[in-house]
């Protein structure tokens, strides 16, 4: 009979290592915050955005659409079609402009200026650990002159007393 001394891992230790590593957290974090910022981003395409490109035409971006089939009547309660076949293309607009927007900010608020911090940290690092050779360096040189400089002083060599 062989004993066993060691015990598996029950599946709740399993899941709670899983909860508990860095990256769950950091992901968990990233997507409320993703959330967040998903509202504000959407809150400016549809209050600046949209007004300011619906000031070309007649009516807010989302509204604007072409007809496949006609003709396209809408519900004006509902914003439904009642006949024909619209092609909503100003919802695309819209979407494409939040995504453009939400990736612009992302980039330029979050990527590029944590890209120009890792790229100093690993410079700071690269110098650290240049200067750690040069000062090993410099000791070795340093010790082998002590060494040389006893050994004159003693005489011709370590063999002759």
């Amino acid at each position: 009979m062989v004993s066993e001394n060691k015990k598996d891992p029950s599946i709740w230790d399993g899941f709670k290592a899983f909860l508990m590593r860095g990256n769950v957290v950091d992901l968990a974090v990233a997507v409320v915050i993703g959330a967040a910022f998903t509202n504000i981003v959407n809150s400016v395409v549809k209050g600046v955005i949209n007004p300011l490109v619906g000031a070309f035409g007649t009516k807010d971006l989302d509204k604007y659409s072409s007809c496949l089939k006609s003709p396209c009547d809408f519900d004006e309660a509902t914003g439904t079609a009642t006949s024909g076949i619209p092609i909503m293309w100003g919802t695309v607009l819209s979407a494409t402009l939040t995504f453009v927007i939400t990736a612009a900010v992302v980039y330029f608020l979050m990527v590029l200026p944590m890209s120009k911090y890792l790229a100093r940290q690993a410079a700071r690092q690269k110098a650290k650990e240049n200067t750690q050779e040069v000062i090993e360096v410099t000791e070795l040189a340093v010790l082998k002159e002590i060494r040389d400089a006893l050994v004159a002083q003693r005489g011709s060599g370590p063999g002759e007393r």
